[in-house]
């Protein structure tokens, strides 16, 4: 190694403290030895670094509640402190906006959220009631974002915010990033809503521990995320994702995007309330209630038979293709029954070539519900900040 490639000190220091933060951020209250233990480092130093980030007000040392009845001293938990470093994390959906101020270690502060209808789905009214909101927001709890992430259920570019496409949304040609960053007076993050997902349910669901896992969601479009080797899979110029747009069946339904026979004419929300032999523009609730209800009858797997068909057929070239782990379904998919879930997942294991080499793709439902692309977005949010605390 040549003396140029040899990190100066205080890169090691900033590399360590920013390593410790991640950490605490992720894994939540932790005590010194097994800081120590993760990170690799010497208790001398975990003890510098705790010590410096408690004085900065990022960190405090508390006695576990466990600990108090015990004999002897317990060890300290080094906890973060969620107002040392505040983001907002915002999510746009095709019928209403949600926005929340997230806190260090994951915690939301508090939230806001408003539907579309009209002229308020246009960007221009988006982005202004969304500045509004949050100065309102941020005031009420007496704290300041430093950054923000933003999920659009389209096709974003990552490096400044522009939205090539949202067709749900009727958004072309969008610079989402550009003008909310100057409203807001802070740097901004946007990105697909998949994306997103499968980032919040990498560091906070059911994909904690998983370092090559897809997230597919189905809402008025379906969306994919990729998390490969511990890290969000993006294409060219950030655009990737947009599983729903695969032809499965040409000659099939005209798509929105202007193919025909694409897997979200199959499997969408339209297609989700055809197999329920529901009006297509049913309301969501309609759908989820008449899933339970066939859930409760023991009929689902027979009336969903087909819809799930091309759910696994999908499902079976994505995993093919990119070869996770892991399988995370959310939005509506996570509302199937669960025995037709469970027979999905058994076709995917037996159909899928590099499933049986890999002894079994797991597929699983979402953990985080209704929150879990407002938690991506403040994940994103989170990347640029925690080396600045």
């Amino acid at each position: 190694m040549t003396s140029t490639s040899v990190a100066r000190p205080d890169e090691v220091r900033r590399y360590n403290r920013s390593s410790l933060l991640r950490l605490l951020h992720v894994t939540g209250p932790c005590t010194r030895a097994v800081l120590a233990t993760e990170l690799g480092l010497n208790r001398s130093t975990i003890k510098t670094l705790v010590d410096g980030l408690a004085e900065a007000g990022v960190v405090e040392e508390r006695v576990p509640r466990s600990g108090r009845a015990a004999a002897g001293r317990p060890s300290l938990l080094v906890l973060p402190q969620p107002q040392a470093a505040v983001v907002l994390a915002v999510d746009v959906q095709v019928e209403h906006v949600a926005i929340a101020l997230v806190g260090l270690g994951g915690q939301i502060l508090g939230r806001n959220r408003w539907n579309l209808h009209g002229r308020m789905g246009e960007p221009g009214e988006v982005i202004t009631h969304v500045i509004e909101s949050t100065q309102l927001l941020a005031a009420d709890l007496g704290v300041r974002p430093v950054a923000a992430g933003i999920s659009v259920p389209g096709v974003a570019r990552r490096s400044d915010g522009h939205i090539h496409e949202a067709p749900n949304l009727r958004w072309h040609d969008v610079p989402l990033g550009e003008l909310m960053s100057a409203g807001l007076g802070i740097p901004v993050t946007v990105g697909n809503d998949a994306e997103f997902g499968a980032l919040a349910e990498h560091l906070r669901g059911v994909a904690r521990g998983s370092d090559d896992m897809v997230f597919v969601s189905a809402d008025v479009g379906v969306g994919g995320g990729v998390i490969a080797q511990g890290s969000s899979l993006r294409g060219g110029g950030g655009y990737v994702g947009e599983i729903g747009h695969m032809i499965v069946r040409p000659g099939g339904r005209p798509c929105y995007c202007g193919n025909v026979g694409c897997w979200e004419t199959e499997i969408g929300e339209a297609a989700l309330a055809r197999a329920l032999d529901l009006p297509d523009d049913s309301p969501r609730g309609a759908i989820v209630a008449e899933l339970r209800l066939l859930g409760e009858a023991g009929t689902a797997g027979e009336q969903l038979a087909e819809f799930a068909e091309w759910l696994t057929l999908g499902l079976v070239s994505l995993v093919n293709v990119l070869g996770p782990e892991l399988v995370v379904l959310g939005d509506l998919f996570a509302a199937l029954p669960r025995p037709v879930l469970d027979a999905v997942g058994e076709q995917v294991r037996a159909r899928s070539m590099v499933s049986r080499a890999v002894g079994g793709v797991r597929v699983v439902t979402s953990a985080l519900g209704a929150d879990v692309k407002l938690l991506g977005a403040a994940e994103s949010a989170f990347e640029g900040v925690l080396d600045t605390v």
